[in-house]
């Protein structure tokens, strides 16, 4: 279900492995009480969450201060994260920024619309993936549902193994959680976790390795 990536006195990141629910899912064991005995800890918080196919870093919190202290980081938007996704569809543009207000569509799907009232923001760049595929880098600034998966389809490049968003069929959702970086009681924390389940991931390019340090362009409210 995870691998444990670190751990201190008020937090866990671990890498959750595709196909894995958060939460409680078809009365199987939720995540947090499987990691929970692993680390012996009698209560875990989930900090963000991540859908159950994708892969990759999840915050957890050990205990209640340290957790609403790292919870209020994602509602100010101080934490930093990448993701890399892989599509088996040609985008209509290789890099750029998404800007559009997501509303709840059919079944559990959303869809990406013109207005930009309370607008989903996400940075991607891309590269070759081989074999037709294209590999994403994508850096959201804002937390909404199915947000990078949604983002993808709407420049024609769904997410390989997304059957939600008609991704073409693979072993899983080629979303992975790649980078998270905050600071939390005055030290700086950076974890990168380049994907490691998944016979269709492509090796990753070595400037990936320092996502912030990429030139990604200015927001529209950005000086």
């Amino acid at each position: 279900m995870f691998s444990l990536v670190f751990h201190n006195e008020d937090f866990l990141v671990i890498d959750k492995h595709p196909g894995v629910s958060v939460h409680k899912d078809d009365n199987e064991q939720p995540l947090l009480a499987e990691v929970a005995k692993l680390t012996g800890d009698k209560q875990l918080y989930l900090i963000h969450r991540l859908d159950k196919m994708t892969s990759g870093l999840l915050l957890l919190g050990r205990h209640q201060k340290a957790a609403a202290e790292l919870s209020l980081m994602f509602a100010e938007k101080t934490v930093r994260k990448f993701y890399v996704a892989v599509s088996a569809k040609k985008p209509t543009k290789k890099q750029g920024t998404i800007i559009g207000d997501m509303m709840k569509s059919r079944r559990s799907m959303w869809k990406l619309l013109i207005s930009k009232n309370n607008p989903a923001v996400t940075q991607f760049f891309s590269t070759a993936g081989g074999e037709g595929r294209r590999l994403f880098l994508c850096k959201p600034h804002t937390g909404k549902t199915h947000q990078i998966r949604v983002a993808l389809k709407s420049i024609g490049a769904t997410i390989l193994g997304d059957d939600t968003y008609g991704g073409a069929s693979a072993d899983r959702g080629y979303l992975h959680a790649y980078g998270l970086q905050f600071t939390h009681s005055g030290e700086a924390f950076q974890f990168l976790l380049p994907p490691s389940i998944g016979d269709q991931w492509p090796v990753l390019p070595n400037e990936w390795a320092e996502p912030a340090s990429l030139p990604w362009p200015k927001l529209p409210n950005q000086k």
